[in-house]
């Protein structure tokens, strides 16, 4: 009889296996929330560092589209020296042409001219 009484109590019961398996579902549910806890703050700090990330780049386009001049005009100076070269200040001049034109100038006059014109943005390459 030893050896029954031995047999039945190794053997566990349905109900019992039914609790440690809950236990054992219970302990893997709470750690799956902890994980998933977790995995939202991570997702939380993403999408703050995007969303700060756009607005840089958007601050950064506002920027630029600021810095574009709107009104494309000349100094009355490089105005009077493209006249003393035969142009007229339109809206764009190709680069080789403007060279041609300037081709009376001083060095430092055809710099100033240039750079005045790629300035306005009316200087095409």
């Amino acid at each position: 009889m030893d050896e029954n009484t031995e047999n039945v109590q190794e053997q566990v019961s349905p109900a019992q296996q039914l609790a440690d398996c809950a236990a054992k579902l219970n302990a893997a549910a709470e750690a799956m929330q902890v994980v998933l806890g977790k995995l939202e703050a991570q997702y939380e700090s993403l999408n703050q560092k995007v969303d700060r990330i756009v607005a840089a780049i958007e601050e950064g386009a506002l920027h630029a589209a600021a810095a574009t001049p709107e009104r494309k005009t000349l100094p009355s100076t490089v105005t009077m020296l493209l006249a003393k070269s035969g142009m007229e200040a339109e809206t764009t001049i190709e680069a080789g042409a403007l060279d041609k034109a300037l081709q009376a100038l001083s060095v430092e006059q055809r710099i100033a001219v240039k750079a005045e014109m790629a300035r306005a943005g009316m200087l095409v390459e």
